[in-house]
């Protein structure tokens, strides 16, 4: 199992990401990469817009991808970095094709999610392949994260976001190039974006969301929870969030 260790903790709580090399092993990647494949060739995706094809809730569909949606170092490191117990919020497939042409623009994660009383959410975003700069790897706003409260982004519109926070222009830039089994960990209202990818090859990750045991339900619509008739000011529990 990885070692967090307390710089990259302390890295984590002041910027609102952190770059956790070889979260799993490379061959563990290469499975995962193979199967995450697989899934999709079988599966339409539920968003197949120019940025991404997005494939959400595999874990409850397919049993390879859960094993790594459920993989003991994502949660323990998710753990250790927000200090909190946490839940599942959901998984997805994020697939950038080759040649896609569109950038991921900068956006939080946070707004687009039915979340009350939830003030650190986490994501693990798991590098199924190499992704270098032209291959769609992220960066991230180093503080970021404190900004509270902001309307859900247009991932399309690269003014989108700093025309709802314009200090947001000011914020340095860190691009994070990961290799196959890599990780970085970070913030639900950390801002970041990905670049197109401009390889050959199609860019595969996994990205395992983690919510607080606290967070209840707020109301606005999302597609994992619409189904369920959930109540507004009530945590979000049950199989489908299980603890982690």
């Amino acid at each position: 199992m990885v070692t967090v260790t307390d710089e990259q903790v302390a890295s984590f709580r002041a910027q609102g990401f952190v770059h956790i090399p070889g979260v799993i092993s490379p061959s563990e990647a290469a499975h995962f990469y193979e199967a995450a494949l697989d899934y999709t060739r079988r599966n339409p995706p539920l968003s197949n817009r120019p940025v991404f094809d997005q494939h959400v809730n595999v874990w409850t569909h397919d049993d390879a991808m859960r094993a790594l949606t459920l993989h003991p170092s994502l949660a323990a490191a998710a753990r250790t970095l927000n200090g909190t117990e946490l839940r599942l919020w959901h998984d997805q497939i994020l697939i950038k094709q080759p040649h896609n042409n569109a950038a991921t623009e900068f956006h939080q994660d946070q707004p687009y999610w039915p979340h009350a009383t939830s003030p650190n959410p986490i994501s693990a975003w798991i590098a199924l392949c190499d992704v270098p700069a032209e291959k769609g790897c992220m960066t991230f706003l180093p503080g970021s994260f404190k900004h509270t409260d902001l309307p859900a982004q247009n991932l399309s519109d690269a003014r989108s976001l700093f025309q709802i926070e314009p200090e947001f222009v000011w914020f340095p830039r860190v691009t994070v190039p990961l290799k196959a089994g890599d990780c970085t960990f970070h913030h639900g209202r950390c801002a970041h974006m990905a670049t197109p990818n401009f390889t050959d090859d199609p860019r595969v990750a996994h990205i395992v969301i983690f919510m607080e045991t606290s967070t209840a339900y707020s109301g606005r619509g999302h597609v994992v929870t619409d189904p369920l008739g959930l109540t507004i000011g009530e945590p979000i529990t049950g199989d489908l969030f299980p603890l982690m």
